[in-house]
């Protein structure tokens, strides 16, 4: 493979992530064994709904959302299967697959069923995923009630009583691994992005990159458009440590308060941290820095659509592993359906979702 085959690069970084982030699948096997899952589908005669599973398994209702997560990551997996209900809800049902009927429990299961249980030998196997604090993290997470608690409390923020944001204002290397991490990602995909689909920022005078860190995207703009003018919008703890770029101001800021005036708004890899209230607070703030479509102006996303490709099965389940894993400090990997309720609610008029990079699209977003 040529070092410069941009598909080629994609298909290896699915691959990567897929290696990287198959722990996630221990982790949801291990959850619900935990939460005894197999026993609540068992009890309603082998198949059920989200609702019904979540009444059986005794976990608060603000948790269904949690659980639909964790039942794809299970699905897509192999451990259960869906189908869809015969009512008008159309709600999806999960049923219980040769593998998973290897879960029930002896004191779980109907009398008299012969059916081996493997949840001991699995519980063994899975024990150092399931002694790890991401395990016990989200299997406390599910079982916790809020109880008056804001519903947006998290898995990270349940473990450490802080979101990693607010860890990372305050802790240098927590801070330093968030940024290296963002700037390696956009070191490897902004040639791409720029290669393939640099006529995105054809004729865009003005760029700000919102939550770009250390400039890692900004930077590689910047050189390819010299007379664009560019900048990074992100937190002043963050912007105190960004290095000197050629042809990049930075400006310190919050995101949620206000964004400057751009022609143009680069969200990459952000609003998949937050919930779907704090996208459209982010996404009314791009809509209000950036002039009408038929003056040039667009806001550009940068973030994972699931099921962009859905004969792809290793991109769709890289895609879900992703979204249970980062579901851990409150973000979401969202479908179409779901970003365009987003988008709608944030007053944008049209958008454009171009999945050419590999296991994120580009969304073009207008007025």
């Amino acid at each position: 493979m040529a070092i410069d085959d941009g598909n080629g690069l994609l298909q290896a970084q699915v691959e990567l992530w897929n290696q990287a982030y198959s722990f996630m699948k221990s982790v949801a096997l291990g959850v619900a064994l935990d939460l005894r899952i197999a026993d609540a589908i068992h009890r309603h005669g082998g198949a059920a709904t989200l609702s019904q599973i979540l009444a059986g398994i005794g976990i608060s209702p603000c948790k269904l959302h949690g659980l639909r997560r964790l039942m794809r990551v299970l699905t897509v997996a192999g451990t259960f299967t869906t189908t869809l209900s015969d009512d008008d809800e159309q709600e999806p049902v999960y049923t219980l697959t040769t593998a998973s009927r290897l879960l029930v429990s002896n004191d779980g299961g109907k009398e008299g069923s012969t059916t081996a249980n493997l949840s001991p030998m699995l519980n063994h196997v899975l024990h150092p995923f399931r002694d790890s604090v991401l395990s016990m993290g989200l299997t406390a997470w599910f079982r916790h009630d809020n109880d008056g608690e804001p519903t947006s409390l998290c898995p990270f923020d349940l473990m450490h009583g802080e979101t990693l944001w607010e860890m990372s204002a305050r802790d240098d290397a927590v801070n330093a691994i968030v940024n290296n991490a963002m700037a390696a990602d956009s070191h490897f995909l902004m040639p791409i992005f720029l290669k393939e689909l640099g006529e995105i920022l054809r004729g865009v005078d003005s760029l700000v990159d919102v939550g770009g860190g250390v400039g890692g995207a900004a930077a590689a703009i910047a050189a390819a458009f010299p007379s664009l003018e560019c900048s990074v919008l992100d937190l002043p703890h963050v912007v105190a440590k960004a290095p000197s770029i050629s042809n990049v101001q930075f400006v310190a800021g919050d995101m949620f308060d206000s964004i400057p005036p751009a022609n143009a708004v680069l969200l990459k890899c952000i609003l998949h941290d937050w919930s779907d209230d704090e996208c459209i607070r982010i996404l009314k703030n791009c809509k209000q820095a950036i002039p009408s479509r038929d003056a040039g102006g667009k806001v550009i996303v940068i973030d994972i659509v699931v099921g962009s490709k859905p004969s792809d099965v290793k991109l769709l389940e890289t895609q879900l592993i992703c979204d249970f894993d980062i579901m851990k400090i409150g973000g979401v990997e969202r479908n179409e359906q779901e970003w365009r309720k987003i988008f709608l609610k944030a007053g944008f008029k049209d958008y454009n979702i171009l999945p050419v990079l590999g296991l994120r699209s580009i969304i073009e977003l207008y007025t």
